[in-house]
């Protein structure tokens, strides 16, 4: 009885969860950020050179973007974004100024130059002003403004969520990233700035030094950073799968020595995650970790790290199990999605499970490439605890609506569970690698990745898929002893169509069923203690 009423008790609220989560309101705005507009449609981005100089004294910048771009279809209109408190100051084509409507962070530029498909444009857009400030980076988004131990500017920029044009003026929609990029960043003497791809050139002036950063592969606007402090930096050549990588490591001057032992959780981690997810994707920009004010952040080919050069996420095990405290948290995992996030892409931030849940996972396969497939078990079985089933794992399309912080935990014991349904660690490896191959450097949607997975396995999985991405209910396996020979099983609290294979312990005897929401019968051997196997993320119920 007390089983029934907790399962009527989350049935409930699970329900009153996607109510709400249906019922939210969605403004001009947030359609004018989520979705591709017709002034976006029209034009393929090609490339970024991005100029901005920062004034720590009034926390101000200033700078230019030149947007290259493709004609795809004729049209006089072209969306580009900056947030507020920032301005464009002009927007130019061949030299002419040219009108810009202003709609919140959209601006709707007029162009007077007849734009032809196929052919190769730029704009110059200035802007100026004093960005928004980041109170609680990375999840707020901004600019922060700190100083180090030593009294001396440390500045950085963390936008995944509220945008890149929080801070410089962007196409910003994740579904078109721009081929390559150019960024120089202005800042006065005695500091340094690291931003993404490698170092081309310095030019040192009377009071300021601007560094020019280039990346040769695409690159997602949220990805593009910049870090700005006292910088000191040491490194190391990498044998990879594709020969030498250049990995470089960025740190306050007061950091050097500590860092030099304790980033060597870098290097396992390369060891690892191209074991498992193929050839690190960014050979080409090198590698680099550096450090920042805040706790850290994804950014490609120049990964922030802000963990207190502790193991663990801020020195806490998130699975509780021990082994999260044998490698650094912030190293790892935010690493990890140098191939999910910024090798293979979301097109809409609603399919960011596709980022978080894949990654989420590395963690645990990370723990299992260098202690064992039971400990990587025990890990991501041990981040149940964090899982709160209350919205979908997806979100809103066309409106910048994430879904469910259970992208995390739940969507990687959800991938967990599909390892367990496969059955074959060197098909799933496989499958790993293969999505990093074929969709290499690109955007993608949820659909394309369950297709992809579903061709891999040879199997339906989108019944599983609706299961744990588009439902906030876990799945429970219902079964009864009819008599002593015949057990009884059934799925319930599920999705009208699921039908996941799942292992049961009877007794000592492992067993894989079939079970659909309709009752199946098993011969079995006599009445037992029956157990799912607890890498699967069910519950399991006996009628009384």
């Amino acid at each position: 009885m007390k089983f029934q009423l907790r399962l009527l008790a989350t049935i409930f609220l699970s329900f009153q969860s996607i109510l709400a989560f249906s019922q939210e309101k969605y403004t001009h705005a947030d359609s004018l950020r989520g979705s591709i507009t017709p002034e976006r449609a029209w034009w393929d981005l090609k490339h970024y050179d991005l100029a901005v100089e920062i004034f720590p004294e009034n926390k101000s910048i200033k700078g230019s973007n030149t947007v290259r771009y493709q004609v795809k279809n004729a049209s006089q209109t072209l969306q580009i974004d900056l947030q507020e408190p920032l301005k464009i100051i002009s927007v130019t084509q061949d030299g002419a100024d040219l009108k810009v409507r202003k709609d919140g962070a959209a601006h709707f530029v007029s162009l007077e130059k007849k734009q032809v498909p196929g052919a190769t444009e730029e704009i110059v857009v200035r802007y100026e002003g004093k960005p928004v400030v980041a109170v609680r980076p990375p999840w707020d988004g901004g600019i922060t403004w700190t100083k180090d131990s030593n009294g001396k500017d440390y500045i950085a920029s963390s936008n995944q969520g509220i945008g890149s044009s929080i801070w410089w003026p962007t196409k910003d929609h994740p579904a078109d990233e721009v081929d390559s990029l150019k960024i120089s960043v202005t800042v006065p003497n005695g500091l340094m700035d690291v931003s993404n791809g490698r170092l081309i050139k310095t030019d040192k002036g009377d009071k300021t030094t601007t560094y020019h950063w280039a990346v040769n592969k695409p690159i997602n606007d949220y990805g593009v950073n910049i870090n700005i402090g006292d910088y000191v930096h040491f490194g190391e050549k990498y044998a990879g799968e594709k020969g030498e990588l250049d990995m470089d490591y960025y740190v306050l001057r007061e950091n050097l020595e500590k860092a030099k032992v304790h980033f060597k959780d870098a290097g396992r981690m390369m060891k690892a995650f191209e074991h498992w997810f193929g050839p690190y994707p960014f050979y080409e920009d090198g590698f680099k970790l550096v450090d920042a004010p805040y706790l850290g952040m994804e950014h490609q080919s120049s990964v922030t790290y802000g963990n207190g050069y502790q193991n663990g996420y801020r020195g806490r095990d998130l699975s509780g199990t021990g082994w999260g405290l044998k490698f650094d948290f912030i190293i790892i995992h935010e690493a990890g999605h140098e191939w999910f996030a910024n090798n293979i892409t979301y097109q809409d931030v609603a399919d960011m499970w596709i980022h978080e849940s894949f990654t989420n996972y590395s963690e645990s396969l990370f723990v299992e490439y260098y202690y064992g497939k039971d400990a990587g078990q025990e890990y991501v079985r041990g981040t149940r605890m964090a899982i709160a089933n209350d919205i979908p794992i997806i979100g809103k399309y066309g409106v910048n609506q994430r879904g469910s912080g259970d992208m995390y935990y739940k969507g990687g014991n959800m991938l967990n569970t599909l390892r367990e349904v496969l059955n074959d660690d060197d098909k799933w490896r496989e499958m790993l690698r293969g999505l990093n191959s074929e969709f290499y450097h690109q955007t993608v949607t949820t659909q394309q990745v369950e297709d992809y997975m579903a061709k891999a396995f040879g199997m339906d999985l989108q019944p599983i898929f609706d299961q744990y991405l588009r439902d906030v209910r876990i799945p429970i396996l219902e079964y009864y002893f009819s008599d002593e020979k015949t057990m009884n099983y059934r799925w319930i609290n599920s999705v009208a169509s699921f039908d996941m294979p799942v292992d049961l312990i009877l007794g000592e005897k492992k067993t894989r069923v079939k079970p659909t929401t309709k009752w199946s019968k098993l011969e079995v051997a006599g009445k037992s203690d029956v157990k799912v196997d607890e890498d699967y993320y069910v519950g399991i119920s006996k009628m009384r």
